[in-house]
């Protein structure tokens, strides 16, 4: 059960100041294998620089009136490529290639040893987060079976075996933010809704190995890939309801751009929703009225009690004005719903 009707929150990603990294360059891109150079500052300030973009990040999702705060994954070029390059066994100095969800060929980590973690990639982002506000905190890590899609395998035998080594680092990962005080881990899945043969065949097997032994609210995203870089999206998901079968408490989805039936929550009984509720491909600032509107539909398919407002997906690729402005609005639209839900 939530401690509040509506809680909100981004999904994870916060836009980046232009001081701090070339939005122009990252805009049409979402780098799988390391981009240093797109960084603005000298790589002797770039740490301090960082922890200056997230406690903006920060302060405007408190300012906005969240009731959830990442660190707006202002130290990342991309919502995986920092955990993903970071472990044993992936080779980020000769790329290989694979296609992405647009079915255009990036570049991408090799595999090339037995994949593990060689330590705690973003346990400092978490302290950071934790020690500079005292809401619910949610930090996230890209999941095993999208890094495993997100690589070239020149080491093991079946894709399946990389991706059970993926989720053993991911495990490792997990169990430290929330030693660390993370209230929320959300673990990004994108590419399953892209592979749902493959999801199903060892996806899940994956995702539960990741969730071994832990103990903490863990969220799983699942979408449809970046309004910024993905146009044209489906009307359904092509994988999710095999996610009620899932350890996972929280299930995140997109609905605003995609338009998509909420029937379908009423096959995840049992998680609470991260309901998808801004149009990240819109420029223009919802009302809070569209935003309750768009709140209103998931009711007859999920309970309020089990349903979290957010963006469709991350805030990164907007313009920063623009994200704030969506983001009170979703604020202000949830504030709307919960006052008839208490009125009723």
């Amino acid at each position: 059960m939530l401690a509040k009707l509506f809680p909100t929150s981004l999904v994870g990603s916060y836009p980046q100041p232009d001081w701090l990294i070339d939005r122009a360059r990252l805009s049409k891109m979402v780098p799988r294998v390391r981009m240093d150079d797109l960084w603005l500052v000298d790589p002797k300030a770039l740490v301090a620089k960082q922890d200056e973009a997230t406690l903006l990040a920060i302060q405007e999702q408190e300012r906005a009136g969240l009731d959830i705060i990442t660190d707006g994954e202002q130290r990342r070029e991309s919502y995986s490529n920092r955990f993903a390059t970071a472990l044993e066994g992936v080779d980020t100095e000769n790329p290989g290639s694979t296609l992405n969800r647009s079915g255009k060929p990036i570049p991408v980590p090799r595999v090339t040893g037995k994949i593990h973690r060689k330590y705690p990639v973003e346990l400092r982002d978490l302290q950071f987060l934790r020690a500079n506000t005292k809401k619910t905190v949610k930090i996230t890590v890209p999941g095993p079976f999208t890094m495993s899609k997100q690589a070239q395998n020149e080491f093991y035998k079946t894709d399946e075996s990389m991706a059970l080594d993926y989720a053993a680092a991911v495990n490792e990962e997990i169990k430290d933010l929330f030693a660390a005080g993370a209230d929320i881990v959300q673990i990004d899945e994108p590419w399953m809704q892209q592979h749902p043969d493959k999801a199903r065949e060892y996806g899940l097997k994956a995702l539960d190995r990741a969730l071994d032994g832990v103990s903490g609210t863990i969220a799983v995203h699942l979408c449809f890939g970046y309004a910024a870089v993905v146009h044209d999206k489906p009307a359904g998901y092509s994988f999710l309801p095999e996610l009620e079968g899932s350890k996972a408490e929280q299930i995140s989805i997109e609905a605003a751009q995609p338009k998509l039936d909420l029937k379908v929550l009423e096959k995840l009984p049992s998680k609470t929703i991260i309901l998808g509720v801004i149009d990240l491909s819109d420029m223009n600032v919802e009302t809070p009225e569209i935003v309750a509107a768009r709140i209103r539909k998931a009711l007859p398919h999920a309970p309020a009690e089990r349903i979290v407002i957010a963006p469709d997906c991350g805030m990164k690729y907007l313009p920063r004005a623009v994200a704030f402005g969506k983001m009170r609005a979703m604020v202000q639209g949830a504030d709307l719903v919960r006052q008839e839900q208490r009125n009723n």
